[in-house]
């Protein structure tokens, strides 16, 4: 089977399965409605999954999947997938944060004037042949506080929409700088503080550990009374059973509910108070969301397949494009010292740390971190590792990990330093970028030297003084073994000198057998880079 296989598990815009069918390289397997069973089975041939909120990707489901590189989720919310299952995989997840953001935002201000005017209600009076004005005395949105938890994309857009209806803005999300409160227009605030404030609350953040339930009864109790809930988020973000009791007993005026801790809801008590205004999960049902997902997906998922750039990843750090154009050069560096590191350190690794220095100094070190293990680790384990997955992976094998870095360097504008410590000694590798594009070694073990990192290398430890290269050579060349390039490095006066020889192709046993056997030889090993 050639190309990328995707499987499209379920149902997303037309627009977006027809940007897959059109590229090169790509196989879609579309196949909504699958039951676990059947999906179990399909996705084992499966490089991408793309999925909605319907389906469940759990571990069982990615035990199965030996080739799953990637899941898509088609929207925000990621709650049906087992993030710590994929990671510990090395299965990247990404989302669409963006894609529908504006549309989750228009509803939640629907929500805010529904059940402020109590539209719902109203028009199930009249369609029901009644005419009692009286009934639905409303409250006005403009001048009130509203309170929104969560400031990122969405909640960002429903506080430019509610300052423009005439209401104030107060926000809380402790991962958001105070600039970006300030340039919206927004107050900070903590969440006690929002919740003794504000008129409505609205809910805009994800549902985790620590947000699960966030809103219970504790929290409703430093509400304003009177106040109102919105929630167009995550269902679990409210305590359903507290907001119930609060709603009857008159402490809370109303709320307005798009998700709920159990979909459909149809247990739910919340169903027979007049004073709720509930939706089916409309948050990203509109014709322009739809598409905008679908297509955003897809492009993000076969851009991580064809390039490995996992620019909206949700089990990764955000790293922009702009920013990954910069690294991409630099994590192959990091990768490669990492590999030759593996070759050359004989037993288990306690430490590792990753040193840039010079014009290095200025990029983010995780990214670098993470390849680097990636390409010390991957000779070592029979589980893939990934920069998903490789922290996790080095805590697992019971390495430290460390960053430094310098604005100052010797020689070179920009060095990716890399030691590695056992129980016996520290090994230190590092290089730096040609032309800003291919990765050079120059340290080795202690040994200053200038190599190419690429193609076929032979590494050897040897005794420095006459005839051992020559030795060397004169095995290669019985071989048939061409030699592309030779750098010889010296090192700390211990009479040891080390090579690294591009050559032809790879040796086999046999030849590396009689290299090992050469005089002055204290070491020697292969690798393809």
């Amino acid at each position: 089977m050639s190309g990328h296989r995707v499987l499209v598990a379920d149902r997303v815009a037309e627009e977006g399965l027809t940007y897959l069918r059109g590229l090169p390289g790509i196989v879609v397997d579309y196949a909504p409605g699958l039951t676990p069973a059947e999906l179990q089975e399909r996705i084992r041939e499966a490089d991408a999954l793309i999925v909605r909120s319907g389906v469940q990707v759990d571990a069982h489901l990615l035990e199965a999947a030996k080739r799953l590189q990637v899941v898509g989720r088609a929207g925000i919310g990621v709650d049906n997938i087992d993030l710590a299952a994929a990671t510990e995989r090395g299965v990247v997840v990404l989302n669409t944060p963006d894609a529908n953001a504006r549309t989750t935002a228009e509803l939640t201000v629907a929500h805010i004037l529904a059940v402020s005017r109590h539209l719902p209600h109203a028009h199930a009076s009249v369609r029901g042949k009644e005419w009692n004005r009286s009934a639905f005395v409303g409250t006005e949105v403009a001048g009130k506080t509203i309170g929104i938890v969560g400031f990122g994309t969405i909640g960002r857009i429903v506080a430019l929409l509610c300052r423009g209806i005439g209401m104030h803005v107060v926000a809380y999300d402790p991962y958001v700088t105070e600039e970006v409160f300030e340039k919206a227009g927004v107050t900070q605030i903590d969440l006690d503080g929002l919740l003794a404030v504000s008129d409505y609350v609205t809910l805009h953040c994800p549902l985790n550990e620590k947000t699960r339930g966030l809103i219970d009864a504790e929290r409703i109790g430093r509400m304003r009374v009177g106040a109102r809930v919105i929630n167009c988020a995550r269902g679990g973000l409210v305590d359903e059973r507290a907001l119930f009791e609060a709603l009857t007993d008159g402490r809370l005026a109303g709320a307005a509910l798009d998700v709920y801790e159990a979909e459909p809801p149809s247990d739910s008590p919340l169903l027979d108070l007049p004073n709720v205004t509930l939706t089916p999960h409309l948050g990203a049902s509109t014709e322009e969301a739809q598409i905008a997902v679908g297509v955003e997906i897809a492009r993000l998922v076969v851009e991580f397949l064809n390039t490995g750039e996992a620019l909206s990843a949700v089990n990764l750090p955000p790293i922009s494009s702009e920013t990954a154009r910069r690294l991409r050069p630099y994590l192959e560096l990091s990768c490669r010292l990492g590999r030759l590191a593996s070759l050359i350190v004989p037993g288990p690794i306690q430490r590792i740390e990753l040193s840039l220095q010079g014009r290095a100094a200025e990029l983010d070190s995780h990214p670098l971190t993470r390849e680097a293990i990636v390409g010390l680790l991957r000779d070592r384990l029979s589980a893939p590792i990934n920069r998903v997955n490789a922290m996790h992976v080095a805590r697992r094998q019971g390495i430290s990990v460390t960053e430094s870095r310098s604005a100052e360097t010797q020689q070179y504008l920009s060095l990716v330093r890399l030691t590695a410590r056992t129980a016996e000694r520290d090994v230190s590798l590092a290089g730096t970028l040609y032309d800003e594009r291919h990765p050079r070694l120059v340290l080795l073990d202690g040994h200053d030297i200038e190599a190419f990192l690429q193609g076929h290398l032979l590494i050897t430890s040897h005794a420095d003084q006459p005839g051992v290269v020559g030795d060397l050579g004169a095995v290669l060349g019985a071989e048939n073994v061409n030699i592309s390039r030779m750098q010889l490095g010296a090192g700390p006066p211990d009479g040891l000198a080390m090579a690294v020889l591009e050559v032809s192709g790879p040796l086999s046993d046999a030849v590396m057998h009689r290299i090992h056997t050469l005089r002055g030889i204290r070491w020697a090993a292969q690798i393809s880079l």
